[in-house]
C-alpha cells in the first residue's frame, strides 16, 4: 500500500511573513488529514522559518534545489546539507523550470540526486516532456532517458527514498492538465522501466505523483488512476485553502 504524497512547490512566491500565514492556516485546516504525506517546499530564505513554525506538524519541509557539492567555491549555491541544517527532509530535484530556464541536465540532476540521497534527504526526482515531444510522438523516449541518466548508479535501497514526480512540462501553468488516461499511461510506463531497471518490488513501492495544473477540482479523478500516487502542486499550493482541498481528495 503506497502511501499518497501531496507536495506544495512554491516556487519564487511568499516572503517571510506570507510563508509563516500559508503553513499556519494549512495546518489548522489538514490536522485531522490522516493517511496522506504532505510536504511543502517553500524558497531558500524562508525554509528556516517554516520548518521552525512546523516543528511539532507532520507537514515536512522541501527545498527546491540543491548543488551536488557539499562546499566549496559554488558561490549561490545550496548544499544538501544545508538543507538538512535548515530542517528539511525532502528535496526537488530536476524541476522542467530548472531544466529548461537553467540548462539542467539529465547528467547534473544525477549527480544531485546522488549527493541528496548522501545527506539522507528524500528526492523528489521530476521528469516530463514538452508539448513539442508529446506531439512528436517522443513522451516515452524523453522519460526514459530522463530515468535512466537521472536514476543512474543508484541502488534498491536508494530507491526507499525517492519519489518520482511526473510532470508534463505543456501542463506546467498553462491551466491545461494531461487527461487521466494520459497521466495514467505515463505513470505506467514509469513503474515499469523502474521494475526493468531495479526489481517488480522496487517499482510496486515506488510512489509516482502527478504535477502539472493539478487543482481541486481535478485531484480527484487524477488519484483514482492505479499507478498515481499523488501530486506536486504549483499555484494551487499557494493559498491554504485549495492545498488543502487536493490534500483532503477523496479516491
Amino acid at each position: 500500500m503506497r502511501i499518497p504524497v501531496i507536495a506544495g512547490n512554491w516556487k519564487l512566491y511568499k516572503k517571510t511573513a506570507e510563508a509563516l500565514q500559508l503553513v499556519q492556516d494549512l495546518s489548522s485546516l489538514v490536522k485531522d488529514v490522516k493517511g496522506v504525506e504532505i510536504v511543502v517546499a517553500p524558497s531558500f530564505t524562508v525554509l528556516g522559518p517554516v520548518r521552525s513554525l512546523l516543528f511539532d506538524s507532520p507537514i515536512a519541509v522541501a527545498g527546491q534545489d540543491c548543488f551536488w557539492a557539499e562546499e566549496g567555491a559554488y558561490t549561490g549555491e545550496v548544499s544538501p546539507g544545508m538543507l538538512v541544517d535548515a530542517g528539511c527532509s525532502h528535496v526537488i530535484i530536476g524541476h522542467s523550470e530548472r531544466r529548461q530556464l537553467f540548462a539542467e541536465t539529465d547528467e547534473k540532476v544525477n549527480k544531485k540526486i546522488t549527493a541528496a540521497l548522501r545527506a539522507g534527504l528524500t528526492v523528489l526526482f521530476c521528469v516530463g516532456e514538452t508539448l513539442h515531444e508529446r506531439e512528436a510522438g517522443e513522451t516515452f523516449a524523453v522519460l526514459d532517458r530522463q530515468i535512466r541518466t537521472g536514476l543512474n548508479n543508484l541502488s534498491p535501497v536508494d530507491m526507499e527514498k525517492v519519489i518520482l514526480a511526473y510532470e508534463p512540462v505543456w501542463a506546467i501553468g498553462t491551466g491545461k492538465t494531461a487527461t487521466d488516461e494520459q497521466a495514467q499511461e505515463a505513470h505506467a510506463f514509469i513503474r515499469q522501466l523502474v521494475a526493468e531497471l531495479f526489481s517488480s518490488g522496487v517499482a510496486d513501492a515506488l510512489r509516482i505523483v502527478y504535477g502539472g495544473s493539478v487543482k481541486p477540482d481535478n485531484i480527484t479523478a487524477l488519484m483514482a488512476q492505479p499507478d498515481v500516487d499523488g501530486a506536486l502542486v504549483g499555484g494551487a499550493s499557494l493559498t491554504a485553502e485549495s492545498f488543502a482541498a487536493i490534500i483532503r481528495f477523496q479516491k
